[in-house]
């Protein structure tokens, strides 16, 4: 990677937090705040299929609705939309991250319909708080691993207000099938069949807490009987544990996770070349760890370190899909406006496996400014 790049970027710093919502209504016990993040973002990498603009702009809106004295209806929806697209092309461009409703009965919890995070991120998100990288293990559509459709989610915080800091989850997600070819939509690596999780936080205070989660679906036979499939397992099964420290202007997470004939590697396009691959290993060790540091005058440091290493690929080897080293750091001007850079340094080496998936093995620096409100 070149030095110039580092040099733009500190420049740019030296010359040039997230922030509330803006709340656009309030009256007899309903209330409405909107939300949003423009990022300009670019990578600069060795890699084509990696360097460029990275731009997009998020949105969305967060309401509640006073039902009565112990019942409150709430809703929430975000939407993305990327910025690197010509006019009238990309047609994922545009799209909606999350979109669910419920009701919150005081401190007997809430329930939630739609569009939600899965429960393994209740975990997974203490260590995606680097400026851009980190969070990995933490796959889109991928059962109850990040965002995912047909999500049935009770939640209890407090441990229905006896016990200060205990909060769980239980969840629920429904059959979302892979679509044929022609059809659009959903591919087979964002498919999944009935499933369940639950997951358990608890703030030690004085910064300290500690999660565990559990998720356990069923495949989809397509899934099952996929080109690259080992083994007709009926069942993808994860757990995570996690632990992070945010105090003293102090934050660092650790988060190990393992799946099982859950997490997928290379090009599920279906417009492989000859020779390519792609599957969902047998087993998957997941590990991410963060250091930041938030300095009085808006600086924060970051460095962080993740790995994933599958045990069965299609020859049933054990194989690194991710494996590198992030240091970075943002600078807030104030609630509404952060820079940031970072540096993902590529710890995996060239071999067949990394060519057969397209795994990149070139480093990437992201630089970009944040506006948020």
């Amino acid at each position: 990677m070149k030095l110039q790049y580092l040099y733009v970027l500190v420049s740019a710093m030296v010359m040039a937090g997230s922030a509330g919502a803006a709340e656009v209504y309030n009256k007899d016990g309903n209330k409405l705040d909107l939300f949003g993040k423009l990022n300009g973002m670019r990578y600069m990498s060795s890699d084509d299929a990696k360097n460029g603009d990275r731009s997009f702009i998020r949105y969305g809106f967060k309401g509640e609705a006073q039902l009565n004295e112990e019942f409150t209806g709430f809703g929430t929806w975000e939407q993305e939309v990327r910025l690197n697209q010509a006019e009238g092309e990309g047609a994922r461009s545009n799209f909606t991250r999350l979109g669910f409703a419920g009701i919150k009965f005081a401190d007997a919890g809430s329930i939630d319909y739609g569009r939600n995070y899965g429960v393994l991120y209740d975990v997974g998100a203490w260590t995606g708080m680097m400026p851009e990288f980190g969070g990995d293990t933490t796959v889109t559509d991928n059962f109850m691993t990040g965002s995912a459709n047909g999500v049935f989610t009770y939640r209890n915080t407090n441990f229905f207000g006896m016990v200060g800091g205990l909060n769980f989850a239980l969840q629920y997600q429904g059959k979302n099938d892979a679509k044929g070819e022609g059809k659009g939509g959903r591919g087979l690596n964002e498919a999944n069949g009935d499933g369940y999780g639950l997951s358990a936080t608890y703030d030690f205070g004085n910064g300290v807490s500690a999660g565990a989660a559990y998720t356990s679906s069923n495949r989809t036979l397509a899934q099952r009987m996929s080109t690259f499939a080992r083994h007709d397992n009926k069942r993808a099964e994860a757990y995570s544990f996690g632990l992070k420290y945010d105090a003293n202007n102090l934050y660092l997470a650790a988060l190990y996770s393992e799946t099982r004939n859950m997490t997928p590697y290379g090009d599920f396009s279906g417009k492989l070349a000859e020779g390519q691959k792609y599957g969902f290993a047998d087993k998957a060790h997941n590990l991410e760890l963060v250091a930041q540091y938030a300095l009085d005058f808006g600086l924060r440091p970051s460095i962080g370190y993740l790995q994933s290493r599958i045990d069965g690929d299609d020859q049933g080897k054990s194989q690194n899909i991710k494996k590198y080293i992030e240091v970075g750091a943002s600078y807030n001007f104030n609630k509404n406006m952060l820079t940031f850079i970072d540096y993902r340094i590529n710890l995996l080496s060239k071999n067949d496996f990394t060519r057969d998936t397209q795994i990149s093995t070139d480093n990437i620096l992201a630089l970009g400014m944040t506006y948020m409100f």
